[in-house]
């Protein structure tokens, strides 16, 4: 039995875009950013580089999971990309299996990339999966998403 101090060991994410639930992904990766730093070497001074921060980079991230439901979500959410779109925040909860929350990501200026459905094949039966990859101008407090 778990308690609300134990890490999540099976977890799930959902995604939200703005306020709008899109399902729930039982896998997600690319949650990244890096700093680019610069260096100056300052004349006379010998013991070290002075290191500035720069740009800020943040990585595409990748949700999949089952086919469900939620997939015409998905769908219906990338359909109004041709039409314009305003870029939506969107918040990802990492949940465990009793709904409690481990952990919760805000993004800014959130975009569709790249939907990939299944691949549909009687001679290897599986399960039919999605792959939703996002994009994102950003992290935010998870509470304003």
């Amino acid at each position: 039995m778990t308690s609300p101090q134990d890490p999540g060991s099976t977890v799930f994410f959902t995604l939200t875009i703005d306020g709008k639930s899109l399902g729930a992904f039982n896998g997600c990766e690319g949650l990244s950013s890096q700093v680019e730093v610069e260096q100056h070497q300052e004349g006379g001074n010998n013991g070290f580089v002075w290191q500035f921060p720069s740009r800020v980079s943040f990585t595409n991230i990748r949700l999949t999971r089952p086919l469900t439901q939620d997939t015409a979500k998905v769908a219906a959410w990338i359909s109004t990309i041709p039409t314009g779109i305003d870029r939506p925040t969107a918040q990802i909860s990492a949940m465990r299996a009793d709904g409690s929350i481990v952990a919760r990501w805000g993004l800014i200026d959130v975009l569709p990339v790249s939907w990939q459905g299944p691949s549909l094949d009687p001679a290897n039966p599986g399960v039919a999966t999605e792959v939703l990859e996002i994009t994102h101008h950003g992290f935010t407090d998870a509470g304003a998403a």
